[in-house]
C-alpha cells in the first residue's frame, strides 16, 4: 500500500515538472509572437516610388504627413503628402540647405553659393528671398530664427551675426572661436551657437567661448525640437543631453538616410522609405 501512494505521489511530481515545463516554453513562445508581431507593425513602407527615392540627397518629415525630398542631381525640393501625390516643388540652380519643416507654413533654404535664403510657404511658393551678398562679405551657415530674423556666420571674420532681414540691419554680432569654413550647419538657442562640421559638433556661448567639441560620425543635420537638440547623421539620430553627450535615440545600419518629426522615426533603406510609428519619449 505504501509502494502504491508513492508510485502516485514521484508519478505526480513528474506530471508536475513536465507540465511547469510545457507552460514555460509555450509562454515564451508566445513573448516572442507578441515581441515579433509588435516590431513588425511599427514599421511601414510609404507609398514613394523608387524612381522618386532612387536620386534623393536628403529628406524631411512634418507632423502633417508630408514628406520632401531634396535631389542634388537637379537642385529641386519635393513636396508629397502621405499617398505619394506632389503638393509643390521648387528648382534653384544652385545646391541649397533646408533647414527644416516643423513649420510647413514657413520653410527656409539656405544657399551658400548663391549667398541668399528663400522662404517658401505650404505650397513650396517663394515668400521672400534674402540676397545677403547686399550686406555681407560671404556668409558660410544660416539660421532663421523667426520671420523676422536669421542668425549668420560670417565665413572670413568668424563673426555670428544677428540680423533682422525684414529692416536690412544688424541686430548684434559675436565674434566665435571655431574655424568658420568648416561647418556646414548651424543652430542658435538660448545663449549658444551649435555648428556642425564634417566630423562634430562644436558648442560655443555668445562670447565666442567653446563649451564643447563631441566627435560625430556622418553627420547631416541639426534638429531642434522643444529644448532638445537632435544630430542626424547618414543612419542615426542622436539627442544632446544636459552634460552635452550626444545619445543615440534610432539607428539604422544599412538607411543611406534618416529623419524624423515629433513622434516617428524614417528611414530610406535601398530605393524604399521605412516609417517606425514608436512615439518618441524625450522624458526617458
Amino acid at each position: 500500500m505504501k509502494n502504491r501512494h508513492l508510485f502516485w505521489q514521484v508519478l505526480f511530481l513528474w506530471w508536475f515538472q513536465e507540465f511547469a515545463v510545457f507552460l514555460s516554453m509555450h509562454f515564451r513562445l508566445l513573448f516572442l509572437l507578441m515581441l515579433f508581431s509588435g516590431v513588425a507593425a511599427a514599421q511601414h513602407v510609404l507609398p514613394l516610388d523608387s524612381v522618386r527615392i532612387r536620386d534623393t540627397e536628403d529628406f524631411f518629415a512634418d507632423d502633417y504627413g508630408s514628406i520632401y525630398l531634396y535631389r542634388k542631381s537637379d537642385f529641386s525640393f519635393t513636396k508629397y503628402d502621405s499617398v505619394g501625390n506632389q503638393q509643390g516643388r521648387v528648382m534653384m540652380t544652385l545646391p541649397f540647405r533646408v533647414q527644416g519643416v516643423q513649420n510647413p507654413l514657413s520653410i527656409f533654404l539656405f544657399s551658400q553659393n548663391a549667398q541668399e535664403i528663400r522662404l517658401l510657404d505650404q505650397n513650396l511658393n517663394e515668400i521672400q528671398n534674402i540676397h545677403l551678398s547686399r550686406d555681407f562679405n560671404f556668409i558660410q551657415a544660416a539660421y532663421a530664427e523667426d520671420l523676422q530674423q536669421v542668425w549668420l556666420l560670417d565665413g572670413v571674420s568668424g563673426k555670428l551675426i544677428q540680423y533682422n532681414y525684414r529692416g536690412r540691419q544688424t541686430v548684434a554680432s559675436f565674434q566665435m572661436n571655431l574655424d568658420p569654413p568648416s561647418v556646414i550647419s548651424m543652430l542658435v538657442y538660448q545663449g549658444k551657437m551649435y555648428g556642425l562640421t564634417d566630423n562634430s559638433l562644436v558648442i560655443c556661448n555668445l562670447k565666442g567661448q567653446k563649451i564643447a567639441d563631441i566627435a560625430v560620425l556622418s553627420p547631416m543635420k541639426l534638429r531642434r525640437e522643444n529644448d532638445f537638440i537632435y544630430v542626424i547623421t547618414r543612419d542615426s539620430i542622436l539627442k544632446l543631453n544636459e552634460n552635452n553627450i550626444l545619445e543615440t535615440v534610432f539607428s539604422a545600419s544599412e538607411a543611406r538616410i534618416v529623419d524624423k518629426n515629433s513622434s516617428s522615426f524614417f528611414e530610406v533603406k535601398g530605393n524604399k522609405f521605412y516609417l517606425y510609428s514608436r512615439k518618441l519619449s524625450d522624458r526617458e
